[in-house]
């Protein structure tokens, strides 16, 4: 078993991963019944796509010699009425430093082929793009 999710009550969620303990809470969204006082499920599909593609090239970097600490990603997400649901995922990965253009093009295959990026439905629309400074 991977974790725990309890029924807080008031549209929450806490859940549990259980080898680390380590806890998160849910609520829905202002937009739909909740109080937006935490991350919503689907804000966390979102969100654990930018970590997913962070952590997929910071094991590519490792394997390069190369540094990405402080990297980030701004991560929006875009909602559909019929059925509600997650129509677009946009991120934004900013890297603090420049790489040649082999290394930055290594790190983008590496990003945009993690796990979750392909465990998403083909239907979400993914626009990624890559800044560097």
């Amino acid at each position: 078993m991977t974790s725990k999710v309890k029924y807080l009550g008031d549209l929450r969620t806490e859940s549990e991963h259980l080898q680390s303990g380590s806890k998160v809470i849910t609520d829905a969204p202002v937009d739909n019944h909740g109080k937006g006082e935490a991350f919503s499920p689907t804000d966390m599909v979102a969100n654990s796509l930018a970590t997913c593609m962070l952590t997929i090239m910071g094991i590519k970097a490792e394997s390069m010699g190369l540094v990405i600490k402080g990297t980030s990603a701004e991560v929006t997400k875009v909602m559909a009425a019929e059925p509600r649901r997650i129509a677009q995922i946009e991120i934004n990965i900013k890297f603090p430093e420049k790489y040649s253009e082999k290394e930055a093009k290594i790190l983008e295959n590496a990003a945009l082929n993690c796990p979750v990026f392909h465990s998403l439905h083909p239907d979400i629309e993914k626009n990624i793009s890559f800044t560097y400074s």
